[in-house]
């Protein structure tokens, strides 16, 4: 399933949990993307703007993506791939592109300040 430009709906961003010794808690995940599609939510989105993205490894990324879009059983999935360079952005897009993801979320480097810039 991908996104098109005919996607609808709320697609609510879902927080990473930790714990405290910093292992991702799964069982979180996988409460709150049932929590999701139980409240009629249309699709998800892993991986947003909520800050925990840049702290985990590439394969952790893939694999709370894979295992929200596994879980979500039908909804969409978007994902977060934004980092610092091109090159580590494209490599998680495609990966999880790969593993199901209905689209990802890209956003600008911080350095940009207007909308040429970005657009450029």
């Amino acid at each position: 399933m991908k996104l098109s430009a005919d996607a609808r709906g709320v697609f609510p961003i879902a927080p990473t949990r930790f714990f405290d010794d910093g292992r991702i808690d799964t069982a979180s995940i996988d409460r709150l993307v049932d929590f999701y599609g139980g409240c009629g939510c249309t699709g998800l989105t892993v991986l947003g703007q909520l800050g925990e993205a840049p702290k985990l490894e590439h394969a952790e990324a893939v694999d709370i993506a894979t295992r929200a879009v596994r879980r979500a059983a039908g909804l969409p999935g978007v994902v977060g791939v934004s980092a610092p360079g091109f090159a580590a952005t494209r490599a998680l897009a495609r990966e999880v592109m790969e593993r199901g993801v209905a689209g990802v979320m890209i956003a600008p480097p911080n350095t940009l300040r207007t909308d040429e810039q970005i657009a450029g």
